[in-house]
């Protein structure tokens, strides 16, 4: 293995907003390898706390249209925002596919959420990778109702369930920009020795 191959794909991978997005579509199979390499997560006690519902063609038309009217239905009057409405409704229309990811909650109480949860994460990171390195755009977004039970009631989810957010992929004609951090790494890191 090559620490400089994995060293470039992380540090050149980028978020797309969907609207950038060029509406050319992905084919299955290549949704199903980023699916697959999000199954190798690091995982504590085997649990595989990871779980997708994958939307594509009219089911990816249904879901936008299905969020929209899920935020307006759970947005008291004097909160609503038009605009925001019409981007959940449009957000996916550039987009191949979105992701909906979620942790399912497992029976071992030895296994804190917060574990599951970071399993859930790396799972995610996976798929941004794997999506970096075949030149697909993707963004993980947190928007709209995502953490709203009315999503998780919307899914299916069990009320321990935990949703994570959705994932947008699909290609882009934009260039990619180059990456930055603001906060030096040295601030970030104590040594003790």
């Amino acid at each position: 293995m090559n620490f400089e191959i994995i060293e470039e794909v992380i540090k050149n991978r980028r978020s797309c907003k969907p609207a950038l997005m060029n509406g050319k579509i992905i084919d299955n199979a290549i949704i199903s390898k980023l699916l697959q390499l999000a199954d190798w997560a690091p995982t504590h006690a085997h649990t595989e706390p990871w779980r997708f519902v994958v939307f594509g063609g009219d089911a990816l038309k249904q879901f936008s249209k299905d969020h929209a009217e899920l935020y307006k239905t759970n947005t008291p009057a004097e909160k609503f925002e038009t605009a925001k409405y019409e981007k959940l409704l449009h957000n996916a229309d550039n987009a191949s596919h979105i992701i909906a990811v979620y942790m399912k909650r497992g029976a071992n109480p030895k296994i804190t959420v917060m574990e599951e949860i970071c399993a859930v994460a790396a799972a995610v990171q996976n798929i941004l990778l794997g999506a970096s390195c075949l030149n697909l755009a993707a963004l993980w977004s947190t928007g709209g109702l995502t953490f709203h039970p009315a999503m998780k009631a919307y899914l299916g989810l069990n009320e321990d369930d935990h949703m994570l957010g959705l994932l947008y992929l699909g290609y882009s004609d934009e260039i990619i920009k180059e990456g930055k951090r603001i906060v030096p790494l040295n601030e970030k890191v104590e040594w003790r020795d």
